[in-house]
């Protein structure tokens, strides 16, 4: 799974990859497993069309709650509510780009109030009035302070007022006040302005106004909290990234699944996929699939997943994972290349029954199916529409029910799911709601991420939430890609001067807080295969500029303008660039320009080779394999190899590490494979993070994991510790 400079998921506990060679795997027992559902009586296939199961009502905007009785206000998607006198009127406030939420007149229009929010991270209440002050009321002229404090309001919610006279551009006087306070991830302000003789008049009021302004919490949809687990969220604008057949990512675990899966002890255990037989030789899978359903009530067939796997391999659809994770399958190469309309190597023996021949025993395939690339979908659904992801009819433990652009969504709990009901009814994504870590203080959320920076706060005994703080490894390496077709990257001496000019440590007590391992190599520490005798390439600066020397370049004057590419926005670069930028140009004398690529785009450009010679990666393992890293990033004929590294010797170790089913000897070839790859330095080995998440009290059942397994049919909620 790709990763950005290791900004990664909360991940959780070490586990030893198991050997291959189980002939037949039964269902799970009872003891891995939540309470079955239902089973379905017969078999539900035998006649049907897809009239029989219309599209789900799914991505329903929430209704208007209605205008506000008079005197009171409430907005329910903010949570937010105050008070206003007889008299006083609501005013329309159009299309609120600013952040209004109400605009209230007094009697005579002399008087106007105005109710806003604006989303702030870290500085404090007081800091936030200020900084909200200076935005409103900066451009006014002759600006005198009146007052500016603390205070508490009604509600008991603490809060900073401030209270000016100034005068307009054209000399008219003004008075105007302004109350902020705290709410989740925002700021909510109300900003009272007019004539300061009618100001004074109406100073009672405005008192009164400004003191019943109250947060009450963001609205859940109606849902019952006690039943809701309630996240925050992002929403990418790239329609390929809510595609299991295209996404980069971990993937929806909520509403796809695939044949099998990891559960949160990192055991391999079937999901759509009963049982399944191996031949002798490894080679030949077949698959008896449950009695499962989509969301809309269809039955599940073989059909279904050979529909999904030939579209991920479609030339059309242009998925970058086909390769990575579906290409041991006979077949699929050819399809991908546009050789063939089908994947031969998948057979339908029944409508429950898939048989799938490989192109050669791999010892590690099912972990493979474990990505979203091996998710099944619904053909009715997915050609319905392009927007089709909106409204998805998936086979998991949840289905989505409810989709507000930009602001929330909403799944329900599949009662006919084939592995049980989840325990959790709903879950809620709040999407760009604000800093994470605000809105769990706040009880917003359930579970935030820690930064290093925050870290020691919440690590300390004496802070109430250090009870609530996980922590684990992460099976990830942060690495920086040398495109090595480009100049002069296309020079290992090149590369290996760049590597050796960069200080891990430096960079990581300065960008991690020093709470980070630094990568000397490809694997992360709790994988299998990870070698502590493994021969980096240190920081010598020395060394680095004798090599840039000793390179056909000949030294930093020859060498051509270099390009770093980035994920961000505009020409500024992050903190992780620069710091690497610096020490390049102090040890080599090399100075480099930055670019940056919309995040929601960076992958696609990336893959398209619009790009600098160096540019940002990283890595988190699917499964724990080492051939998850070795193999799928630098083999040279490796979909996901965006270095364009080549190594013949190489390539031949891990063709023969394909087939090795011995453990020791399967360990020792990608361990070799490994030392090559820093001996040729494709990438610059940066960091090996850690993961650190906040969970509330009521959730329970929550373990970390070291690489993403999707924990969510698994948790509970304990009604009794909700607050």
């Amino acid at each position: 799974m790709k990763v950005l400079g290791c900004l990664i998921l909360p991940c959780l506990v070490l586990s030893a990859c198991g050997g291959a060679g189980t002939q037949i795997v039964p269902p799970p027992s009872s003891s891995d497993s939540a309470p079955t559902a239902q089973p379905i009586e017969s078999d539900p296939t035998a006649t049907w069309s897809p009239n029989d199961y219309p599209p789900l009502p799914t991505a329903t905007l929430a209704a208007d709650s209605g205008p506000s009785q008079p005197g009171s206000f409430f907005h329910p998607e903010f949570g937010v509510a105050l008070r206003y006198p007889p008299g006083w009127r609501e005013v329309d406030i159009g299309n609120a780009e600013r952040g209004e939420l109400l605009w209230l007149a007094s009697p005579g229009d002399g008087v106007q109030v105005i109710l806003f929010h604006t989303l702030w991270a870290d500085e404090g209440l007081e800091g936030a009035a200020h900084a909200i002050g200076d935005s409103s009321l900066g451009g006014l002229k002759n600006l005198q302070l009146l007052s500016d404090h603390a205070m508490t309001l009604e509600s008991d919610a603490e809060a900073w007022q401030t209270i000016i006279i100034a005068e307009y551009d054209n000399g008219d006087p003004l008075k105007a006040s302004l109350t902020t306070i705290l709410g989740g991830g925002r700021t909510y302000s109300v900003m009272s302005f007019g004539d300061p003789g009618e100001f004074d008049q109406y100073q009672p009021e405005l008192d009164s106004i400004a003191n019943s302004l109250r947060f009450t919490g963001e609205s859940l949809g109606g849902l019952p909290r006690s039943q809701s687990l309630v996240l925050a969220g992002y929403e990418s604008t790239n329609p390929r990234e809510y595609d299991p057949a295209t996404q980069h990512s971990g993937g929806d675990g909520l509403v796809f699944s695939g044949l099998v899966a990891f559960n949160p002890q990192l055991n391999l255990v079937p999901e759509l996929a009963e049982s399944w037989t191996v031949t002798e030789d490894g080679v030949v899978y077949t698959f008896k699939l449950r009695m499962a359903r989509f969301h809309n009530g269809r039955p599940v067939t073989a059909q279904d997943v050979v529909y999904s796997w030939e579209r991920a391999a479609s030339p059309a659809l242009e998925s970058e994972t086909v390769l990575t994770y579906l290409g041991d399958i006979v077949g699929v190469k050819e399809m991908a290349d546009g050789k063939a309309d089908h994947i031969s190597g998948l057979t339908v023996i029944d409508d429950h029954t898939l048989q799938v021949t490989l192109d050669a025993p791999k010892p590690y395939f099912l972990l493979k199916l474990t990505y979203p690339t091996g998710y099944v979908v619904d053909k009715y659904n997915v050609e319905a529409g392009p927007e089709w992801f909106r409204t998805p009819n998936g086979t998991g433990p949840y289905k989505m029910i409810r989709w507000e652009p930009m602001r929330l969504v909403i799944y329900e709990r599949n009662d006919d799911y084939y592995s049980g009901q989840p325990p959790i009814r709903f879950v809620i994504m709040k999407l760009l709601a604000g800093d994470p870590l605000r809105l769990y203080e706040s009880n917003e959320i359930d579970m935030a991420g820690v930064d290093r920076f925050t870290l020691p706060r919440f690590q300390d005994p004496a802070e109430s939430m250090s009870a609530e703080l996980h922590s684990g490894v992460n099976m990830c390496t942060g690495f920086v890609h040398f495109d090595t077709t480009q100049p002069p990257f296309d020079d290992v001496n090149v590369r290996r001067a760049f590597s050796m000019a960069f200080d891990r440590q430096k960079y990581i007590d300065v960008l991690y807080n020093g709470i980070a391992i630094p990568a000397h190599g490809l694997y992360p520490p709790a994988l299998p295969g990870y070698n502590l005798a493994l021969e980096g390439l240190p920081h010598d600066p020395a060394r680095a500029q004798q090599l840039l020397a000793e390179s056909k370049y000949g030294g930093p004057e020859k060498l051509p303008p270099i390009v770093y590419t980035g994920s961000g926005y505009g020409s500024a670069s992050g903190a992780g660039v620069a710091a690497m930028a610096q020490m390049w140009e102090e040890t080599l004398g090399v100075t480099i320009s930055i670019e940056n690529i919309e995040p929601d785009l960076y992958y696609d450009e990336i893959n398209a080779g619009r790009h600098g010679q160096l540019f940002d990666g990283g890595w988190c393992a699917d499964y724990p394999d080492p051939e998850n890293f070795a193999d799928a990033l630098f083999h040279s004929s490796a979909a996901l190899n965006e270095s364009h590294y080549s190594n013949p010797e190489l390539d031949a170790l891990l063709e023969a590490a394909r087939l090795e089913t011995d453990v020791a000897t399967r360990i020792a070839m990608y361990q070799q494979a490994e030392q090559m790859i820093v001996d040729d330095a494709p990438v610059i080995f940066i960091v090996h993070s850690q993961s650190f998440v906040l969970v509330k009290a009521h959730i329970q059942g929550f373990v970390m994991t070291p690489f993403g397994v999707p924990l969510m049919r698994y948790l509970s909620i304990d009604p009794s510790k909700l607050k």
